[in-house]
Parts: structure tokens; C-alpha cells; sequence
């Protein structure tokens, strides 16, 4: 069979939750210090470790069949790049920010001002489609500190929580795009290397619905069990086992974790009684 290679950042967040969803779906790898690349001992995958902002050249160019990257960055520089699975994790947002003294209004207040940034594509093509003319200063790093030593009038980089930008007496006016990662295919992956995706993809659709869900268990009475079923958003269709008191019966089911909290009144005044919800580690449909 052959080997699937797949990127992911070097260091960092989005590192962290790479290694964390590869292992989640029973694949084992090494991911010590200073390491560029890896074999997973259990499944056909080489991990390499890349700079965040090389991957969608690599993958471009064939050297890696799959990549764990934000989507922002394949707006930016892998446009014929295609997405196999959004992830759910490392989110966030490409927003325009400017210092806190700035009397702002609209996008237009920027126009013929000078933006930091570490994305020259994604910003341009956001001022042009509302007819706004900025100059680009296009930093590597620490794009937060620009407007405070004079560099620039404005920035537009990551956000996720703000906190940076308000140390650095910033305040976000826009938003561009919002992000999160995916795995990304290599235009040049080959037949073989897509039958190993294949098996890959099943794996992280697994954990992603179990991410998503939660096993739910609940003691009903048996003339409320229909009500209570209805209720219920469940795979297919609940599992119900009779309790010792006569009259009662366990209701066990599969949940959406967000649901569960506009459905636990229901739930209640239906009937039921001692409700529990547990983690779920896998789904397979």
C-alpha cells in the first residue's frame, strides 16, 4: 500500500490540535522535538513538520499528498487547492484592525492609508471589491506592532480571542473571512495515495461526528417513552431497556451537544428523570 504524506505546522497551536486529531483516529506518531518528519507506526503516513505559510506550496508542487492548514492560507496562496474535510478546530477570523485612537466608520475611512499585513493576496482583493485603494506592507511576523511604530495607518491579520490587539491598542472594525483548518489534497496526489486518503478521511469523519455528539441516557415512563422519543434527535432511533421498578425504562441515545440544551426542558416536562450525558471517542455510520 502506499504511503500518504501529509503536512502539518511545525510548531503551534494548530500543531497541537493536528497531532491530537491524527491520534484520536488510532494513528500512532512521533512528534518529538525538532523532528521534520515522521512514519506513523500503524498506518501508511509520513507526517512532515512545515512552516505554516510553506504548505500550500508544497502541496502545490506534489511534495505532500494532504496537509492540515487553515483555509485562510489557501485563499491567500493555494487557490486550486482542494478541501476534503473541514475540521472544526483552530478557528478563527482575517480582520482589519486599526489603533484605538482612530476615528473609523466604514472601510472607506482607509482609503489611500498604508495596511500591514501577512496576507498581500487576501487584502487586496477584499479593498478592491469595495472600491478602496490601500498601500501593502507585507511583514512576516508581529504584524500588531506596525501601526505603533509608524509603519502603517492599519493592519489585517489573525484573530481569535483579541487579546493581542488590544495589548497592542488595536481594535478590530472589519471582518474578512472567518477560518478554520481542513485537510487539504495535492492537485498532483496520486491514485494509490487516494485510497490511503480514503481510509484516512473515514477515520477523521468519525471523530468529527463524535466531537459533535453525546451519548444520552435517561430513565422514562413507559407510557412516556413515545413523547419523549419525538423529542429526541437521535441517529435512528433511541435503545430502550426496562429497569428493575416496573413501569420504568432506560432510554439511551445519540445526541447533538448543542441541541441537547434547547431540548432538556422538553425532555423534563416529558417525562424524563435522571439524565446523563457522556463523551462519545467514535462514530461510524
Amino acid at each position: 500500500m502506499s504511503i500518504l504524506k501529509i503536512a502539518i505546522q511545525k510548531s503551534g497551536r494548530l500543531n497541537e490540535d493536528s497531532i491530537q486529531i491524527l491520534k484520536d483516529c488510532g494513528i500512532s506518531i512521533n512528534n518529538g522535538n525538532d523532528q521534520l518528519k515522521t512514519t506513523a507506526s500503524n498506518f501508511p503516513l509520513e507526517v512532515y513538520y512545515l512552516r505554516n505559510s510553506d504548505i500550500p506550496q508544497y502541496l502545490l508542487d506534489g511534495v505532500v499528498d494532504v496537509a492540515i492548514v487553515g483555509d485562510n492560507l489557501l485563499i491567500e496562496k493555494g487557490q486550486n487547492i482542494v478541501v476534503a474535510e473541514k475540521l472544526g478546530f483552530s478557528k478563527c477570523r482575517v480582520s482589519v484592525a486599526v489603533p484605538k485612537t482612530f476615528n473609523y466608520n466604514s472601510i472607506k475611512d482607509l482609503n489611500g492609508l498604508n495596511v500591514a499585513t501577512s496576507y498581500p493576496n487576501t487584502v487586496l482583493n477584499y479593498f478592491k471589491s469595495k472600491g478602496v485603494t490601500v498601500d501593502i506592507h507585507q511583514i512576516s511576523g508581529s504584524v500588531e506592532i506596525a501601526p505603533n511604530i509608524g509603519l502603517s495607518d492599519a493592519i489585517v491579520d489573525i484573530v481569535s480571542s483579541g487579546s493581542t490587539l488590544f495589548k497592542n491598542n488595536l481594535k478590530e472594525v472589519e471582518v474578512i473571512l472567518k477560518s478554520e483548518a481542513v485537510l487539504a489534497v495535492s492537485p498532483k496526489i496520486s491514485k494509490d495515495s487516494e485510497q490511503v486518503l480514503e481510509k484516512l478521511l473515514f477515520r477523521i469523519q468519525s471523530v468529527l461526528r463524535a466531537r459533535k455528539s453525546k451519548y444520552i441516557l435517561m430513565n422514562v415512563p413507559n407510557d412516556k417513552i413515545q413523547k419523549v422519543s419525538n423529542i429526541l434527535p437521535v441517529l435512528k432511533s433511541p435503545t430502550i431497556m426496562p429497569l428493575a421498578e416496573e413501569g420504568w425504562s432506560s432510554l439511551h441515545s445519540v445526541i447533538d451537544e448543542e441541541k441537547f440544551w434547547e431540548v432538556i426542558d422538553q425532555l423534563k416536562l416529558a417525562g424524563a428523570e435522571g439524565i446523563l450525558i457522556c463523551p462519545i471517542e467514535k462514530i461510524v455510520l
